[in-house]
């Protein structure tokens, strides 16, 4: 994740995850990217039902599919809390369709855990948002993909919008934080503004925007994604309208997730702004480190296969009914995890040379493999330029 409004709108400083100590468990949630020790937050695809059929939906869920119980459940989010993982993101499939959610959530939170859901938002009823309210459940993320009929295309459900516009009013009300999770793509970008409109008039303070992976269900919209000029555009944008809102006194936070090049981007243009700050963000963007496949951020499916992130499907590396997540997440003899825990050393290309490095970490692998054919092949949606790149490159 880059923090938009951390980094560009300073609304945090390199010296504040250091008074924590920059650990996972004792940093606040808006710090969390910057821990030194990256425990990982970890997604559980709970299960594998949706009630809509979104066309980039990384999981391409199936009905029927085997999903842990209970029981089993609770043991992994037992194994979560004592292995010091900071959080635990509930996901799907439509998480809301598990019967069991709350009592799922309830345990994490008793346990230590932060505990947060995904979802499309069409199922929070008020019932259900005062239900999770007093489980103790502290954010609620909600993908919307534009407004009405923009949205309800992607979702593949007429009135969904609507029923996730209300179902946002409702976990609101009941005193749970909520963002918004919108994923950029050519046939969306045009709504982004009408996104930052949507925030201003129902005090929504919290939004992720997503770049583009191509998996599942997304890797038919692999064509569909922003080409290097239309991101550097649309990330100027986001980095316009997250200022205005903070100069209104909004208290917003926005951010960019799954493409760590917009951390240098944002800090060579705060470079050519001869913004005083520049030189503290890159201290916060050599904090955060860049990609955490494997080492900051797990997958669990709903039959409890291990994945290094949410968007890697096809890379097992273990299930939590055989062995708990803690020992899978340590296994010395997974050679593709380990290198995954120390990629720096083994991207190639354009990324082996570049100076960001450091603050990047090679990017997305599952998007390079998905391009190249090469795990440790370039991220084909690297949008900085070679000038931007290069060793000998004044800026830094």
């Amino acid at each position: 994740m880059i923090g938009i409004s951390k980094l560009y709108c300073g609304t945090v400083e390199a010296s504040d995850p250091l008074r924590y100590g920059r650990a996972s468990r004792q940093l606040p949630s808006h710090l969390l990217q910057f821990a030194q020790d990256k425990r990982p937050v970890v997604v559980w695809n709970t299960t594998s039902v949706c009630n809509l059929k979104c066309v980039h939906c990384y999981a391409a869920t199936t009905p029927g599919q085997s999903e842990l119980t209970t029981e089993q459940g609770k043991a992994l989010i037992k194994d979560l809390a004592d292995y010091g993982a900071p959080v635990i993101l509930f996901s799907g499939g439509e998480p809301l369709l598990r019967e069991d959610l709350p009592e799922l959530i309830r345990t994490a939170t008793a346990s230590g855990l932060r505990a947060v859901i995904s979802t499309n938002g069409t199922l929070i009823t008020k019932g259900m948002a005062h239900i999770l309210g007093d489980m103790g459940l502290s954010y609620v993320g909600v993908s919307l993909d534009g407004l009405s009929e923009v949205n309800d295309r992607f979702r593949g459900v007429d009135g969904a919008f609507e029923m996730a516009l209300e179902g946002i009013k409702n976990a609101m009300d009941a005193g749970i934080k909520v963002g918004l999770r919108f994923t950029m793509n050519k046939r969306n970008v045009a709504e982004i503004p009408r996104i930052f409109d949507l925030m201003e008039t129902q005090g929504i303070p919290r939004i992720c925007f997503y770049h583009l992976v191509y998996t599942g269900r997304g890797s038919a919209l692999k064509d569909e994604d922003l080409s290097h000029a239309q991101t550097r555009e649309t990330l100027d944008l986001i980095m316009d309208r997250t200022r205005a809102m903070l100069d209104k006194g909004l208290n917003v936070e926005v951010l960019t997730v799954d493409n760590h090049a917009d951390g240098p981007y944002v800090y060579l243009r705060m470079l050519k702004e001869n913004n005083p700050r520049a030189a503290d963000v890159l201290k916060l963007l050599t904090m955060n480190a860049g990609n955490s496949s494997g080492l900051g951020i797990g997958c669990v499916n709903w039959n409890g296969d291990v994945y290094p992130d949410q968007f890697w499907r096809d890379k097992t590396l273990g299930n939590v009914l055989n062995r708990p997540f803690s020992e899978i997440w340590e296994n010395k003899d997974n050679e593709f995890l380990m290198r995954l825990k120390n990629k720096k050393a083994f991207v190639q290309g354009r990324c082996k040379t570049c100076r960001w490095l450091d603050v990047c970490a090679g990017n997305f692998r599952a998007r390079a493999e998905s391009v190249t054919g090469d795990i440790w092949g370039e991220d084909p949606a690297c949008y900085l330029t070679d000038d931007e790149i290069k060793e000998s490159a004044p800026e830094r």
